[in-house]
């Protein structure tokens, strides 16, 4: 079953009207200081925890024949500047100046992208989809191996070593990670306020610990030279490009500094990247790199091969890393925490912009819009992450998955970006092929990096992803065969004006709000109340809920009336595709805007109810159909959705093809 009110949300309609500006977002008398601090915890989560496990796989891809300096060398100059070039002068220089109204995100870029062009197009959709699709493969890998490489750093405690197999690191890791999931349904609020502190307190440690090893080996400050990146590569043919894929771990979670702009502002986030988060990092790594050539200076004076250790770990004297493991572990699992709040944003964006059927989204904060709870959603991903974990088992195998998924979005980024500024910003196309040209090569030279370890791992997140793409695919377009097929179907509304006219039917006492994805058609439950009840409420309202391509829409612009006659009214409620949707408050606020008088709890809500009935000829294949039918018979029940008070809901069906 499904309502007529739950049709796609026309993504191309905006609402006439610009939205509060980027500073709005900001809790008010928050200090630039505080809002840096905490996009320290929630938007540098991901990133912060990559030195656990980038330098490791880096050294263990380059070191298949042995390892020499030049390769310590080379590893540590391509993770510098792959932070350099694709953290910030790609993101923070230029994709954080694509904003929507102060919101990034894939999403937002391709809402972006189509009010650039004017419509949605075929190209901007699939790549916004695209990226979408990947996040998702992106947030159930991020909790798995995030905290699988923190646990694991108990193998460096020689009291705990022998005891600490890759079965008591995955009962670890499981009980830690349904902490996390079961106290989704809680919110965030409070422990929130510890993301920041506690990120810092990491970073700071990564700090420290890099500039105690620069004492092991001063001359890996050299790896700030690009040509030891240059030379590494050159030198090393396709086994450098394997390296270049593994290196590729240290950026992830770039995404992220544009996903959660509108938590923390622009300036708090770059200013928190240029000067404390980038400068921990590459220390951290630089320190990596001086210990791992006092590694090989002692092991080639010994006459020994060079040991393969879990470099970060063991950066830290043995009295200080159980303290550091659970650090590392608080660390993971806030980068796990912020993920999985990016995928509720991200579910609530693509419900919003009709790319997704609807979910129950749960508010769990009073005052903070951008703290929801998804539970299907919540569901799903722990079921990925376990399952993914326990098949993978290791960080090692784990990192062989994670990158696919990363340099996916990006590549969309890059090319929506492009159409934003050409579109948008009027760029002329030598500036804007300035910026496109040598981005997109670094893009697709990290992608195909990736891809060489596709059929080691990287195939989960693509699995994943076209797997999601297929289902917001199919949603779009069975709900677009729906629609039309009810348009069709319908008598419009100025046709049935003149029937009322010439037959007018029994009037009621009372309002009646009929809710429709198309006003200017007869909605189904009023053709029917006319039909079978043969009754006419005194006062009619025709509704639709409208997502705009903003993030959030003013109050003052939230609705738009047009009376009909004196009997109907057509009513439009605009929603940024940030916002839940609450018609009974649209509705308080039309009272109070413009004096409409009715009582909400003496108001009847009428939906229509479709039974989808697959078709051969539907213009979908018939699995197309099916999956169709299962996604519109598990949507979320419109009365919850639209926040509409159950007792005042009739709902009236009818049978429909697709």
């Amino acid at each position: 079953m499904a309502s007529e009110a739950s049709g796609a949300p026309a993504p191309n309609s905006a609402a006439p009207c610009d939205v509060p500006p980027q500073a709005s977002h900001a809790v008010k008398g928050h200090s630039f200081l505080a809002l840096a601090v905490g996009s320290v915890g929630v938007v540098f989560g991901d990133i912060g925890t990559s030195p656990l496990y980038a330098f490791k796989e880096a050294l263990h891809a380059a070191a298949k024949d042995g390892i020499t300096r030049s390769e310590i060398l080379g590893v540590v100059s391509l993770a510098l500047w792959a932070l350099i070039l694709v953290v910030t002068v790609k993101y923070v220089l230029f994709i954080m100046r694509a904003d929507n109204k102060g919101e990034g995100g894939v999403l937002s870029l391709m809402a972006l992208a189509q009010r650039a062009i004017g419509r949605r197009t075929t190209l901007v959709f699939v790549l916004g989809v695209t990226g979408a699709a990947l996040f998702y493969g992106d947030a159930v890998i991020t909790p798995a191996i995030s905290v699988l490489s923190a646990v694991e750093g108990l193998r460096t405690i020689p009291a705990l070593e022998a005891h600490v197999t890759t079965q008591v690191v995955l009962v670890i890791a499981t009980v830690m990670l349904l902490g996390l999931f079961f106290i989704q349904s809680r919110g965030t609020a409070t422990v929130g306020k510890l993301f920041g502190p506690v990120c810092a307190v990491w970073f700071a440690v990564m700090l420290v610990l890099g500039a105690y090893h620069l004492a092991d080996n001063p001359g890996i400050v050299a790896a700030i030279n690009p040509y030891y990146a240059v030379a590494f590569l050159f030198d090393h043919g396709m086994a450098g490009f394997i390296v270049l894929g593994a290196v590729f771990l240290t950026v992830t979670g770039a995404e992220a500094l544009s996903a959660d702009m509108g938590h923390f502002g622009r300036w708090p986030i770059q200013a928190a990247w240029l000067f404390f988060v980038l400068p921990c990092l590459a220390v951290n790594y630089l320190g990596q790199g001086a210990f791992a050539l006092h590694t090989l200076d002692v092991a080639e004076a010994a006459g020994r091969p060079m040991p393969e250790l879990n470099w970060f770990f063991e950066m830290a004297p043995e009295f200080l890393r159980l303290p550091l493991v659970l650090l590392a572990g608080a660390a993971t699992v806030i980068a796990s925490q912020a993920v999985i709040t990016g995928a509720f944003s991200l579910t609530q964006q693509a419900i919003q912009l009709g790319l997704m059927p609807r979910q129950d989204i749960k508010r769990t904060s009073e005052t903070q819009s951008g703290q929801i709870f998804v539970p299907q959603l919540n569901t799903m991903l722990l079921l990925g992450v376990l399952a993914i974990m326990f098949t993978f088992q290791t960080s090692s195998a784990l990192a062989h998955a994670y990158g696919l998924a990363v340099t996916g979005t990006m590549v969309v980024t890059t090319c929506m970006a492009y159409i934003v500024m050409r579109r948008l910003w009027n760029w002329k196309t030598p500036a804007a092929l300035a910026f496109l040209i040598p981005f997109m090569l670094l893009d697709l030279t990290f992608l195909s990096a990736n891809a060489l370890r596709f059929f080691t791992g990287g195939w989960l997140p693509v699995l994943i992803g076209a797997a999601l793409f297929t289902i917001m695919a199919t949603w779009v377009r069975g709900s677009q065969i729906l629609t039309d097929k009810t348009r069709r179907d319908s008598v419009p509304l100025v046709d049935l004006m003149e029937i009322l006219r010439a037959r007018a039917p029994h009037r009621c006492p009372g309002t009646a709000i009929f809710l429709t994805s198309d006003p200017d058609m007869t909605p189904v439950a009023l053709m029917h109340n006319l039909k079978h009840n043969k009754v006419l409420h005194e006062r009619n309202v025709v509704l639709t809920v409208r997502t705009a391509e903003t993030p959030r829409v003013a109050e003052d612009d939230r609705i738009r009336t047009q009376a009909i006659n004196a009997d109907f009214k057509k009513v439009e409620i605009f929603y940024g595709f940030m916002e839940s949707p609450n018609v009974p408050k649209a509705l308080a606020l039309l009272r109070k805007q413009q004096g409409l008088k009715f009582d909400i709890m003496a108001t009847s809500f009428f939906l229509g109810r479709r039974s989808i009935v697959p078709s051969a000829n539907s213009g979908m294949p018939l699995w197309q159909d099916r999956i169709f039918i299962f996604l519109m018979k598990n949507a979320a029940n419109p009365t919850d959705f639209f926040k509409i008070p159950p007792g005042r809901v009739v709902e009236l069906g009818a049978q429909v093809t697709v």
